[in-house]
């Protein structure tokens, strides 16, 4: 019988921190509302994978503006082991010309996964890809991009992107 009430007493006191941490919680995201921020954690998380869907979606369009539009103006891209500098020098020195010479660019396999820690989150992203050039080659890679995106007033945005491929393994 002791054991039946110390667990009881256990249980309540369990029940009763939790519905405390989440009210404190509730607070925490409704201050968030205040400023535009969705309040439901599933909502944040969808919208921070969605802006590392909008620059696949952007390459797949090969449209370097809404490529840029998910890049905040300090963000840093990473390469296949090479600092390519701030998204615009990465724009202009690299993907930008690349794009030129793509006649497609697909994603055949591509999932994100996201870590949300308040105006910050963790992308991890891993795809296939298929590029066939004008001059008739096609190139094949298996991929992976790691991402920190910073949310403000104009929604996630990526702020350090390192990305690397490789040749799929027959």
């Amino acid at each position: 019988m002791k054991n039946t009430t110390f667990g009881a007493l256990i249980g309540a006191t369990l029940l009763a921190s939790s519905a405390m941490a989440f009210a404190g919680n509730q607070g925490a995201h409704d201050a968030h509302e205040a400023h535009g921020e969705p309040s439901a954690s599933a909502t944040v998380h969808h919208s921070a994978g969605a802006a590392l869907e909008a620059y696949r979606d952007a390459l797949v369009a090969k449209d370097i503006a809404a490529a840029r539009a998910v890049f905040a103006a300090d963000s840093l891209v990473f390469e296949n082991g090479k600092a390519e500098g701030s998204w615009a020098e990465y724009e202009e020195h690299h993907l930008g010309p690349e794009l030129g010479h793509f006649v497609s660019f697909e994603f055949p396999t591509y999932e994100v996964e996201i870590e949300v820690d308040g105006h910050q989150a963790l992308g991890v992203e891993r795809y296939t890809y298929r590029i066939e050039l004008h001059d008739g080659r096609v190139i094949e890679r298996e991929g992976v991009a790691t991402s920190v995106l910073r949310h403000g007033a104009d929604g996630w945005k990526i702020v350090r992107y390192h990305s690397s491929s490789r040749a799929p393994r027959q």
